[in-house]
């Protein structure tokens, strides 16, 4: 790939997290400052914006404590950073590539944007009252401590286990019930593309044949390599 072709992927990349972050961050201010806490508007039958929050994993998930996820958050934003650069900067990955590893990055960064920031300048939330701005410092909790906003939930059915199921025999329940925001989408759509479209890239970042790499942009590469012959050719005669 060329010197130009890696500034043009750089730059591409840098306004795609730029603007999807933007558009999460809008989505989640008007939330926090126009909904009290629990509070569900019905879109349609099996859409629903409904004002939940958690302390930072995707899907509302919480398995440790709110500061050590927020720091395991960090480090993984880093090396994730990190490698993107890297990847951008070798110029033998595919732009498709490139594009879902940012738009994961994106979803972190959207995501620990809340944890670092909404404590130190909101005030908490609550199912009484509307959360507002408050001086910076003066919010519900420390840096790291502050508690990610989620917004949408899709309820597409209901339905009831049999009697006759173990555990959850007549039991009732929901598909799909978790409250999610804007950054986790970016996250989820960015791992699945990964999974389904770019197998060769994980199969070499997993430590398998490193050849699938460049071969996923050989032919890319070899264009180039000509165009560049043909350039210096002209400039010879």
């Amino acid at each position: 790939m060329e010197k130009t072709s890696k500034i043009k992927y750089g730059w591409l990349v840098t306004a795609m997290v730029v603007v999807l972050l933007v558009i999460d961050q809008i989505i989640k201010v008007y939330i926090k400052t126009h909904f009290c806490l629990g509070e569900s508007v019905r879109v349609t039958d099996w859409f629903y914006i409904e004002f939940v929050e958690n302390n930072g994993m995707a899907w509302g998930m919480s398995f440790i404590g709110k500061f050590w996820l927020s720091l395991l958050r960090l480090v993984a934003i880093c090396a994730l950073s990190i490698y993107l650069h890297r990847i951008i900067k070798r110029g033998t990955y595919r732009l498709l590539y490139i594009i879902l590893v940012a738009l994961v990055l994106t979803g972190a960064i959207g995501n620990m944007i809340d944890s670092i920031f909404y404590g130190l300048i909101f005030t908490g939330a609550s199912p009484y009252y509307v959360s507002y701005l408050v001086p910076f410092g003066e919010g519900y909790a420390p840096v790291l401590m502050g508690k990610v906003v989620d917004m949408f939930r899709f309820p597409f059915f209901t339905y009831t286990w049999p009697e006759w199921f173990p555990f959850w025999g007549g039991q009732h329940g929901t598909f799909f019930d978790p409250v999610f925001n804007f950054a986790d989408s970016c996250v989820s759509v960015g791992i699945i593309f990964l999974l389904l479209f770019c197998r060769k890239e994980l199969e070499a970042l997993g430590g398998g044949d490193k050849k699938n790499v460049t071969d996923a942009s050989s032919v890319e590469t070899a264009e180039d390599k000509k165009k560049s012959e043909s350039q210096e050719n002209k400039e010879d005669k």
